[in-house]
């Protein structure tokens, strides 16, 4: 008889196995799964209860393996909680974000930075960017940074402008670059990343201790939605590594931490770039207690659809002499690749537009062809825009896509009307053709460009419905199943970690969630509104009353 530390009874258990399993029962001890049982309880000569066991009764309510996001920037979530929110709504002019920027400058002194965030321009009446001068004209005396919904663009005002040394004459990034009035001078609107570090750059940063008290905030929203592996998809610095592995040290990040680190802090120089993966990944694992490792090497090689800076094949809808802009150009962009992939490095490119999806594949295709490895498990982030052959190419080339699933909800219908149009709209985040040429692939929140929300993304994927109430694509819906095991065995795949996490198998980790309802028998128009009870991760309740422990 084995001794058990924690036993769920009487559930609906989804182990997402290969067989998709129902259980009744689940056994852990340790930490880890010892036995799963298709009865309500486990037979009494299996398993021995003591009274440090915690007995759950489930009472019919379904548990799952615990949500793996694979794609969001929790840190950056975190911090934002301090900025003032520009977002639609509660903002529907720009009248209005001016006027919450100027409740927040009133409690400053003169001279401290207001930051903002989650404009959207195309959703304000005004339908346009602010700018400098708007921004000026309530903080003529505070620098003032407010970054758009999208991420990829943001407005300064006149004073963060002249405290960065931009001015007319200043040129454009190598790229991105900066918004113009129609008189040639800058109005404050910056494109792209390097555009925007001008001004990023000289803000002034929170201490490591701050920002842990930030990241645990975040992190508790997220288990709070079932997540119990998380994937930060972009540090930029030594500070934020530093803020990752203290929170996950220091227990105030519960979940299993993943890692994407910013590439060119590999280059020859930069502070990782004499390590090699297995290096920085013990380094990363040491100082964490394990809880932290690294994912990847994170590349960009577009912007934003919605931002007009994806880089598209054809023209946007209503601008057609836009087609976006790749980041890198394609031979410097294949040289790094290449490097990375033959030090052993996993690699994620951002690319949303198909234009940027086939530069992605082709710099793969090159470092492939110049050094062959096998189980790379090479990554295309947010795949937007592919078009039948760029899925075809990833199937090929087995480079695995992590879809941002969000985009149809919030985004479809000025995908259809303003960006794409009918035809290319209808097929963002081709999840059915993705399933159809046996891709890996996960779903993603990319909170907080949308809310964090594992069972949002499998609602979206199932239904692929937008703001306006339209069925966008219906051809590219898929199945509960699929979608849910896109939020849990596909990310430990994806991870390299399905031996220990994504299903509930004996032997793997004690990672698990307990839903209210079954995705798989509700309406699928309510999966999203179903209620998270518990959240446990290593076989500790983290998340959640302890209504349901009778022991």
């Amino acid at each position: 008889m084995t001794n058990v530390d924690l036993l769920f009874k009487n559930g609906n258990v989804l182990t997402l196995d290969k067989n998709n399993t129902i259980a009744g029962s689940v056994a852990v001890s340790d930490g880890r799964i010892i036995g799963i049982w298709s009865e309500p309880e486990p037979p009494k000569e299996t398993v021995k209860i003591s009274s440090n066991t915690t007995v759950i009764d489930l009472k019919g309510d379904t548990l799952l393996p615990g949500f793996i996001d694979t794609h969001n920037h929790i840190l950056t979530h975190g911090l934002m909680r301090d900025w003032v929110d520009c977002s639609t709504p509660p903002n529907k002019t720009i009248k209005d974000i001016k006027s919450a920027i100027s409740n927040a400058t009133s409690e400053l002194p003169d001279g401290d930075w207001v930051q903002g965030y989650g404009y959207d321009d195309t959703l304000l009446e005004d339908q346009r960017h602010p700018t400098r001068y708007d921004l000026d004209e309530v903080s003529p005396d505070n620098p003032v940074f407010i970054k758009h919904i999208s991420g990829h663009l943001a407005v300064a005002n006149s004073v963060a402008m002249e405290l960065a040394g931009l001015n007319n004459h200043t040129d454009d990034p190598p790229s991105g670059h900066f918004g113009r009035d129609d008189n040639g001078k800058l109005n404050g609107v910056l494109y792209e990343h390097e555009a925007m570090q001008v001004i990023q750059q000289i803000i002034p940063q929170k201490a490591v201790d701050e920002m842990v008290i930030n990241l645990e905030k975040a992190a508790s929203e997220y288990i709070s939605h079932g997540i119990t592996t998380n994937s930060d998809a972009a540090v930029r610095n030594r500070q934020e590594l530093e803020v990752h592995l203290k929170a996950a040290k220091t227990n105030k990040n519960p979940m299993r931490t993943q890692l994407m680190i910013m590439h060119n802090l590999f280059r020859d120089g930069e502070v990782f770039g004499a390590y090699t993966p297995e290096e920085l990944n013990e380094e990363i694992m040491s100082n964490s207690n394990g809880l932290a490792k690294l994912d990847s090497a994170k590349m960009f090689q577009d912007g934003s659809i919605q931002g007009l800076t994806g880089a598209l094949r054809e023209g946007y809808y209503k601008n057609p002499g836009l087609k976006g802009d790749l980041i890198h150009d394609q031979e410097s962009f294949q040289e790094e690749v290449l490097d990375l992939h033959r030090r052993g490095f996993r690699i994620t490119t951002h690319g949303n537009g198909d234009r940027a999806i086939g530069s992605i594949l082709d710099a793969y295709e090159y470092a492939f062809s110049k050094h062959p490895r096998e189980n790379h498990k090479h990554r295309i982030e947010h795949v937007q825009a592919a078009t039948t052959g760029d899925l075809e190419k990833m199937a090929t080339l087995d480079v695995a896509g992590s879809f941002f699933i969000n985009h149809v909800y919030y985004w479809g219908d000025r995908h259809k009307n303003i960006f794409l149009g009918p035809e290319r709209a209808k097929r963002i985040s081709p999840l059915a053709e993705a399933v159809q040429h046996n891709l890996l692939f996960t779903l993603h929140s990319d909170c907080p460009i949308t809310p964090i929300s594992p069972l949002f993304s499998v609602w979206a994927a199932v239904n692929r419905i937008t703001r306006n109430g339209e069925i966008l694509g219906p051809e590219q819906k898929i199945d509960v199943i699929t979608a849910l095991k896109a939020m849990t065995i596909y990310g430990a795949e994806l991870i390299f970690d399905s031996e220990n996490l994504g299903s509930i198998e004996v032997g793997k980790l004690a990672d698990f969630t307990v839903l209210e309802a079954d995705p798989t028998t509700v309406d699928p128009i309510e999966i999203k509104d179903i209620k998270i009870k518990s959240t446990i991760i290593n076989g500790k309740i983290v998340y959640g009353n302890k209504a349901q422990v009778v022991s």
